[in-house]
């Protein structure tokens, strides 16, 4: 199959079927983008690393990043147009419907089934990302995986700036202000 074709019926098929977000849909993403080989599981760790740390929704960023590892720019363009078609369809449709749509009792069960859903997936996608973060081959079960402290480390100094921020300003740290303190740790710590 043309890859290009490949890459938009495989993130066209992502975005159809994914509720609640990127976080959502990360597990998805993960099943499809490895089985096909096109990139290992640790390169796709670290382009969701880089995909939440830029602007933009993480499925989006992680699409625009594996269309362009796959096809380069246009692959990119493909894959996101991929990811964001049914998302864009669904929301123009409920959009014209919205006030009859969302009184039916058939879509307010299905929201009620759907939310918990949702919300394992962005807790198991959590956990693997601290479990990824805090243990070297963590996903390969023969290896006894080492302890990152290093990781640690910068947890703590990010949680305690985190803290301090909320003791003077009375307000959470804004996210920008957070990715900028852990990149600001990280060269620190690490150079």
């Amino acid at each position: 199959m043309n890859i290009y074709l490949e890459l938009f019926l495989v993130f066209l098929k992502i975005g159809a079927v994914s509720f609640g977000g990127g976080y959502g849909m990360i597990a998805l993403i993960q099943q499809e983008v490895t089985s096909r080989g096109w990139l290992d599981a640790d390169s796709l760790w670290n382009y969701i690393a880089i995909a939440e740390s830029t602007p933009g929704p993480i499925a989006v960023n992680i699409a625009t990043f594996v269309g362009s590892n796959q096809a380069g720019f246009p692959g990119s363009l493909i894959a996101t147009t991929g990811i964001v078609l049914p998302a864009f369809c669904i929301i123009l449709i409920i959009a014209t419907v919205f006030k009859s749509f969302a009184k039916n009792k058939y879509v307010k069960a299905a929201f009620e089934g759907i939310t918990p859903v949702i919300w394992g997936l962005v807790i198991s996608t959590g956990l693997l990302l601290v479990v990824k973060c805090l243990y070297a081959n963590y996903n390969n079960f023969d290896v006894k995986g080492e302890f990152n402290r290093h990781a640690l480390i910068i947890f703590a100094i990010v949680g305690a700036t985190m803290a301090v921020y909320r003791l003077i300003k009375k307000k959470s740290m804004p996210p920008i202000a957070t990715i900028l303190v852990s990149a600001a740790a990280g060269m620190v710590y690490f150079i």
